[in-house]
């Protein structure tokens, strides 16, 4: 009969190719046309300040109230000079959503350590031999942007998109997830629907320290996105550096635990997984996509493993039935079912330096 041991070890090697599996998934799909004309096309669209996020959030609701647009949340979001540069126009009677453009202005110095020698140029008007020129923004305007929805003209190049999980959940699976939640001292919240976590299907919010789970879901999706939030909580709290500077790589590295966890219970999330994580490991600055993947390998080998460990339910091995021996090898092979490990001692959670929300496992692809 198989030890213990031996189980947990042919388990992490099926995890190891599971992810190297998911790497070559990757790399096949950002590596297609259709894939990169819409990468070039989301390129295109650029982060906004979150007070005009909000601006464009409540307007496009009232829009959407007004009947005017089908969506309840935007997705690309442009000036009407940006949308004829894509080959679209704004729809007669689309009124726009007003936000606060940036005005800068020219300032010149041939000190620039000192902060006191910076003196603004006029329009036209060119520095001094020497001098050094810096932008720098000295007030706000406010300007006009309009949602896709609200034109017409040249199709989007749209990449494949996640699909969301069917059917019910494995037995035990989401109670499992849950209680490790709650063990890494986050509070699990059921939220309604997509639009109350601002399109996200989860999210894991390290300064309430609270993770929240959207339950208009079949229960696979449920629990696929648990795990997913549940990754972010272990590997991205403030503390992790490179998760804040790269979002990235912190949904690639949830999303590839995700299916790691489903895979050792029977559930195939590649149709989200894939491309999922292809399009964040795309936007990723100066990296391959699929060498993404790769260098978070051990991270979420480890972290899966982790979890696995913990649970208290019937997890897959190679798929033998429990009891049968195989012949060539001389071993066992016996469905993996672990105890449940003691609750970890956790000392009270102290308060971040900075307080960053994990929006993960949803909207904003």
């Amino acid at each position: 009969m198989a030890t213990r041991e031996d189980t947990r070890a042919a388990r992490e090697e099926k995890l190891e190719a599971l992810h190297e599996r998911l790497t070559g998934a990757v790399e096949q799909l950002v590596t297609g046309e259709d894939w990169a004309r819409a990468l070039r096309f989301a390129a295109r669209f650029r982060s906004r300040s979150f007070n005009n996020t909000l601006l464009i959030f409540a307007q496009h609701l009232e829009a959407f109230e007004q009947g005017r647009v089908p969506e309840p949340l935007p997705s690309y979001v442009a000036g009407y000079r940006q949308w004829e540069q894509l080959g679209r126009h704004v729809q007669r009677g689309q009124a726009g959503y007003q936000i606060y453009a940036p005005v800068k202005a020219r300032f010149a110095s041939s000190t620039p350590s000192d902060p006191e020698s910076w003196r603004r140029l006029e329009r036209g008007e060119k520095p001094r031999p020497g001098e050094v020129v810096r932008s720098k923004m000295v007030s706000v305007r406010p300007a006009y942007v309009w949602d896709v929805s609200q034109t017409e003209g040249t199709p989007i190049p749209e990449p494949p998109s996640p699909t969301l999980l069917e059917g019910e959940a494995p037995a035990g699976l989401w109670e499992g997830l849950a209680a490790q939640v709650r063990e890494e001292g986050f509070e699990l919240v059921r939220a309604p629907d997509a639009t109350s976590l601002r399109g996200a299907n989860g999210v894991t919010n390290f300064t309430e320290h609270t993770v929240s789970v959207r339950e208009d879901m079949d229960p696979a999706a449920q629990v696929k996105t648990l795990a997913h939030e549940l990754g972010h909580a272990l590997m991205h709290g403030p503390e992790n550096e490179d998760a804040i500077a790269h979002r990235g790589i912190a949904e690639v590295e949830a999303e590839s635990v995700a299916l790691m966890v489903g895979a050792a219970h029977g559930m195939d999330t590649t149709g989200y997984t894939i491309p999922y994580v292809a399009t964040w490991a795309a936007r990723v600055d100066g990296t391959d996509p699929s060498e993404v993947v790769k260098a978070t390998g051990e991270r979420v080998r480890k972290t899966a493993t982790s979890i696995l460990d913990r649970l208290g339910t019937t997890q897959i091995t190679d798929g033998t039935p429990p009891g049968l021996t195989h012949e060539s090898t001389g071993r066992d092979t016996a469905v993996d079912r672990p105890g449940r490990s003691p609750a970890r001692r956790r000392d009270p959670l102290p308060e971040p330096a900075r307080s960053p929300v994990r929006a993960g496992d949803g909207r904003g692809l």
